[in-house]
């Protein structure tokens, strides 16, 4: 996860210029460098990589195509015409990489670069004429289906409809033309900077890593400058706001909220919200849709204890929602943030009230140096769950509910020891290598520290290590998993130094290579499927978009043979009176109906591919969305004892909104699914009493007849 967090800071670049200053771009040519880990890294792929890949015309092709994606994934930088240009190289490059030749990666990123610094140039142009937003027209921001513009006039066409929009969206931001005209001159000059700042280095590590995302996502290049710079990087990662964010298209857009950070415990930052803008403390928010992703990074972080200003779009409010704005207090995640906290819930039970204890795990950590010089007390999730479950014991809680919700994973060891906290002993996890070769991690310790009842929550941003546990329970039958199917990041990834194998002292950078793959012990791949649950929430309707199941190229689920071990031996509940009893409960429970209409209204956002230009239609649009999603938290804020907000006090579009009210509405949502959680896990409990009844009974009559 680490690894993943570090890809996600470090791609493109865009900062502020004021002036038009290129009508081209300076011409890169490869270094020799770059011709040895170009050889170097095929080599690898070919050797060592887990999957079976091989260079050929059929993969050269592929390659040519993520190539095209990855440097005009909107479509709108390249025409027809450059298109029939590059397709001489599209059977070629593979030739080309096992012989470090690197001329037709550069020739086409040298047409990316001028056509970039052509369309700037163009989009200012256009600034200096009016716009008619009484016309009834559409931009079509949405064009990965659609073919490139057959020549110049067709993309100034595409242009002028994108910068109408631009124009159109901060004039629904009330802002003044004076300034949002400076706004965009801004925004556009960024393109022309950004694109002579270009590196041969950085053309390099745009077509190397095109070339390994066709061999599997988790594969990937770092240059020798990523490479130096991925300590600091990682020990700064964890200051600031607590996010991990990502470029994509000019855009920077939240990959992940670390919990416990202080974007999470704002509760207003979520995954897939775009960043448009950032403020220090009380100052004006500054526009930084097309900003170097680290330029934005540095922006955002500050002195702990300080305030940052953020304008979001948020994800569910689709292309030309309305933005809202978030103040958060800078602040380091504290290590006592991450790890394990417990909880209680009452939760109704006929006539009856039952406690429900609650194991929240945010990640799977280990203290490695504290372990290594010998302390008794180091940190760790598993010594902290045992403390934990001893305190729940002592409670006399009914049951235990181990929440993995957005655990990404981290330490393999600890996933292991955890699960033995459950099981008597056995193997938890199988590894398949490169070479075929199986290893199996067991647990060795036969006391188990928790034999009651026992629940496991999941999600689809569920992986690695959670997918692991998750499904050792399942398989053991030691409890029950509900949720979401989980994120399928069933692969082992490891890094390889290339510098090692020059002389001379040669920069060649790193390479993370994937060679293994995680099995369950029942023989079943986590990759890619992940773990489905006993128990599906309606909620988990479009995870099938999310996780390994959509990326291109990511291994496929498999199986291999069944490790010996043994089933826990306890009583397993009537899933089917579970589910019916969950089903009946959800359709009366106004929470259920906040998460599912809103994953409706997202869905169909994120399904649109255009949008109006003409004013009037726009701003109807956007306040239909305010209206609908307000009316559904109101319903949701009554049914919770909450007070009811207006419009402009809803915390999804008000500038001055209250951090705290925020927080607890946020609270409260995540707390829907693990409430329904522990209800599943109380109805368990009883349909577990009625078998055993039954069973003794049924032991009782059968002695009687001896």
């Amino acid at each position: 996860m680490i690894l993943q967090k570090f890809i996600a800071i470090s791609i493109l670049s865009l900062v502020f210029f004021n002036q038009v200053f290129a009508i081209s771009a300076q011409k890169l040519e490869p270094l020799p460098s770059h011709r040895d880990s170009t050889i170097l890294i095929t080599k690898i792929i070919e050797q060592n990589h887990y999957k079976d890949v091989r260079l050929n015309d059929e993969q050269s092709g592929k390659i040519f195509d993520e190539y095209l994606e990855t440097l005009d994934p909107g479509r709108t930088t390249f025409t027809q015409g450059d298109i029939d240009q590059f397709s001489q190289y599209r059977l070629k490059l593979d030739d080309a990489l096992s012989k470090g030749d690197l001329s037709p990666a550069f020739s086409m990123f040298q047409r990316f670069n001028d056509r970039r610094i052509e369309r700037a140039n163009y989009a200012l142009k256009l600034l200096d004429k009016p716009f008619d937003f009484s016309i009834k027209e559409s931009y079509q921001f949405n064009r990965e289906d659609i073919a490139w513009a057959k020549d110049e006039k067709e993309l100034n066409e595409i242009w002028r409809k994108r910068v109408k929009n631009d124009f159109l969206t901060l004039m629904l931001e009330d802002k003044k033309e004076e300034e949002l005209k400076e706004t965009l001159r801004k925004r556009y000059n960024r393109i022309i900077k950004r694109t002579n700042q270009f590196k041969a280095e950085d053309a390099y590590e745009f077509f190397i890593n095109s070339y390994l995302r066709t061999v599997e996502p988790h594969t990937a290049y770092f240059s020798p400058r990523t490479s130096e710079n991925f300590n600091i990087n990682m020990s700064l990662s964890l200051e600031g706001i607590g996010a991990v964010l990502q470029t994509i298209d000019e855009h920077t857009v939240v990959r992940r909220v670390i919990k416990g950070g202080p974007a999470d415990l704002s509760g207003g930052l979520h995954a897939g919200d775009k960043i448009i803008g950032v403020g220090q403390g009380v100052d004006k928010v500054e526009d930084v849709i097309g900003w170097r992703l680290d330029d934005v990074v540095d922006k955002i972080r500050g002195p702990k204890d300080s305030i940052v200003q953020l304008q979001i779009l948020p994800k569910a409010s689709g292309a030309g929602g309305s933005a809202k704005y978030l103040s958060i207090t800078r602040n380091k995640i504290k290590l006592e943030d991450q790890q394990v906290q417990k909880s209680t819930l009452e939760i109704p039970d006929g006539k009856q009230t039952k406690k429900i204890g609650v194991i929240e795990i945010p990640t799977f950590y280990m203290d490695f140096a504290a372990s290594a010089r010998g302390e008794k007390d180091f940190s760790s999730t598993t010594r902290d769950t045992r403390i934990i479950i001893e305190e729940l014991k002592s409670e006399n809680v009914d049951g235990i509910v181990v929440d993995l919700r957005r655990n990404g994973g981290g330490s393999l060891i600890e996933a292991v020891a955890l699960t033995g906290l459950f099981i008597e002993s056995g193997p938890v996890v199988q590894i398949r290598n490169s070479d075929g070769s199986i290893n199996v991690d067991k647990d060795e310790d036969s006391s188990i520290a928790y034999s009651g009842p026992l629940a496991v929550l999941v999600d689809r941003n569920s992986a690695s290590a959670s997918e692991i546990f998750a499904g050792a329970i399942q398989d053991y039958g030691r409890g029950t998993v509900v949720g979401e199917p989980t994120f399928g990041k069933g692969t082992v990834q490891t890094i390889i130094d290339l510098n090692r194998f020059v002389k001379g002292g040669a920069k060649l950078g790193q390479l993370k290579l994937t060679l293994a793959q995680f099995f369950r012990v029942n023989g079943d791949s986590t990759q890619h499927r992940g773990v489905i649950p006993d128990i599906i929430f309606p909620t988990a309707d479009d995870s099938d978009d999310h996780g390994e199941r959509a990326l291109d190229n990511a291994l496929p689920w498999a199986n291999i043979k069944a490790a010996a071990f043994q089933p826990s031996g306890q009583i397993p509940p009537d899933i089917k009176q579970v589910k019916t009893l969950h089903q009946s409960r959800i359709k009366k429970d106004n929470g259920f109906d906040l998460l599912l209409s809103q994953a409706e209204r997202r869905d169909k956002l994120l399904d649109k591919k255009a949008i109006s230009l003409l004013m009037s239609e726009r701003k109807a649009e956007r306040e239909k969305q305010k209206i609908e999603q307000n009316d559904q938290l109101n319903k949701f804020r009554v049914s919770r004892g909450m007070e009811t907000a207006t419009i402009d006090e809803d915390f999804s579009s008000n500038e001055d909104s209250d951090p705290d009210e925020n927080k607890d509405l946020s609270d409260k949502i995540q707390e829907i699914l693990l409430r329904e959680s522990a209800s599943i896990l109380v109805d368990i409990n009883k349909t577990v009493s009625k078998s055993r009844v039954t069973q003794q009974v049924g032991a009782k009559q059968s002695g009687s007849h001896l």
